[in-house]
């Protein structure tokens, strides 16, 4: 099952929330626009991807991942004390990495691989939510600490997956679904400071994890909204049979989305969304301008049957598209630091074929922009210009990811800077301080198969019995940062460097997200 939508069932899905013949009108000219679009551009796509394959040298042979398993493949897992994928409840020690026979005998056979990956990540989703919100973590484990809304907006996809794949029931991801969807509606709405969850449909960041309210001075984000409405329209879109249960799921999930009053949120005349707003200082002085993580988001706000943005936001968002064009490692492409700028949007719309006027004018696509964006990635760590530890040609990964912390620390005789969390990138103005996060690789799946399968085949061989667990892999790791009591968080492997102790919720819904999707 493909959990990313084509834009045109993208809009369709949209679409079947209108009421008003006026409604259903625009939604048709959406359709037929983006249509337009995709027939002028489908050809060059095509002869623009064998250009690149041929330019980065990238042999002509099937991609591993779609390889039947050699015989004996199983057992051969099996017989490697890895334990089981399945789990009812959640483990005493879900941190503690698997075994070394176990890693390595997953990383023999991809196909077996990303079917554990997968399972395993949905693990996190279903066993970490709140017994009673059923709210998502936003670092998990943490004593006290918030759900992340974007989190959410992961874990209902994730539910839309282990359903599919029968992982847990179609009624009981259904129930789970519901149960998280009403709880979304009933959260209380206004301008207060520490009484509401959101304000004119959208919510705060972060939520407390039991009684949903807005975490300490977190702020109202409209891209971290987006993300949920995503999870939200998935959920309503899959759980699609005519039962009390399903039927609820989609009311609700129409509600939500319908509530959502991106007009507001946009207060300039250009229609430029605001990233945030505060109770007391209103909106903040930043928009969402120029190629990042928010093309989803004027997706679903131009979408909008209720609140839509004004037509002239899509355009002013990509207005300065021209100065975010780069040439790394001997490719153009429209850039954006971090590695989930390009997979976001890309987990929920199919991005193939897909161009507005200025990608047109640059000759790409969408998705060859993203593919480009992964090779270039992958470039980078075998050049490794700062002499990271490590970095190679199946060893790369650069996105907002857990670091040690923000300190100074010797690397081959001399002192560098680290950091925590923070957005890790290739390009000038990005941070890259040696941490690898495997999100950026295999959320990466769908853009380049055959690279992300060697890589996340060296990551389980080389690192697995360090970051690997019952949950899927930890956020990050360091094998340059080698000092124990200089890190500020996570613990250091001797010998092998520094490895999180956490799970972030919007770094693993790519993962099991894109796998599906490549799937």
């Amino acid at each position: 099952m493909a959990v990313a939508l084509d834009v045109v069932t993208a809009i369709a899905v949209i679409a079947w929330m209108r009421v008003t013949s006026e409604e259903r009108a625009r939604a048709r000219q959406l359709v037929v626009e983006v249509r337009q679009i995709g027939s002028r551009v489908s050809r060059l796509a095509d002869r623009e991807t064998r250009q690149v394959i041929h330019a980065t040298r990238v042999p002509q042979r099937p991609v591993e991942l779609a390889r039947l398993e050699p015989p004996g493949a199983l057992s051969a897992v099996a017989s490697s004390a890895c334990p089981p994928a399945l789990m009812l409840q959640a483990p005493s020690n879900p941190i503690a990495p698997l075994s070394r026979g176990c890693v390595r005998a997953l990383a023999r056979h991809p196909r077996r691989m990303f079917r554990d990956i997968e399972r395993r990540t949905f693990n996190f989703f279903w066993l970490t939510a709140d017994p009673i919100t059923g709210l998502t973590p936003d670092h998990w484990p943490s004593r006290h600490g918030p759900s992340s809304i974007s989190a959410v907006g992961f874990a209902l996809t994730a539910d839309v997956i282990g359903a599919y794949r029968g992982y847990v029931t179609r009624g009981a991801a259904a129930a789970r679904v519901l149960k998280v969807l009403s709880f979304l509606w009933s959260f209380p709405q206004g301008p207060g400071r520490h009484t509401d969850a959101g304000y004119h449909g959208f919510f705060y960041h972060f939520l407390n994890m039991s009684t949903g309210l807005r975490y300490r001075n977190s702020e109202l984000s409209t891209m971290d909204t987006t993300l949920l409405m995503a999870g939200v329209l998935s959920a309503g879109e899959y759980f699609d049979r005519d039962t009390p249960r399903e039927r609820r799921i989609r009311r609700l999930a129409n509600r939500l989305y319908r509530r959502v009053d991106w007009r507001w949120a946009a207060p300039r005349k250009d229609g430029l969304v605001s990233m945030a707003w505060y109770p007391r200082g209103g909106f903040s002085k930043w928009q969402y301008r120029g190629y990042d993580e928010a093309s989803i988001l004027y997706v679903l706000g131009l979408g909008s049957p209720t609140h839509p943005l004004r037509k002239s936001a899509w355009k002013a968002w990509s207005a300065t598209d021209k100065h975010h064009l780069r040439s790394l490692g001997g490719l153009t492409l429209l850039s954006f630091g971090p590695q989930f700028g390009y997979q976001y949007t890309a987990v929920w719309v199919d991005l193939r074929g897909i161009a507005d006027s200025f990608m047109r004018s640059q000759g790409e696509t969408y998705f060859l922009n993203a593919k480009i964006a992964t090779l270039v990635q992958r470039r980078y760590a075998i050049i490794d210009p700062k002499g990271w530890a490590g970095y190679g040609r199946n060893i790369w990964g650069f996105t907002a990811c857990d670091g040690p912390g923000y300190v100074r620390a010797p690397y081959r005789g001399r002192m560098r800077q680290f950091y925590g969390y923070a957005a890790r990138g290739i390009t000038q103005h990005s941070i890259d301080d040696g941490t690898i996060a495997p999100t950026a690789v295999i959320g990466s799946l769908l853009f380049a198969p055959r690279y992300v399968t060697e890589s996340a085949q060296a990551l389980l061989r080389r690192y697995g019995d360090m970051i690997y667990t019952r949950y899927g892999f930890l956020d990050s790791f360091n094998p340059s940062f080698t000092d124990a009591k200089l890190a500020r968080s996570g613990h250091v492997v001797p010998g092998r460097g520094w490895v999180a102790s956490a799970f972030l919720g919007i770094d693993q819904g790519p993962i099991i997200a894109m796998i599906e999707n490549q799937r």
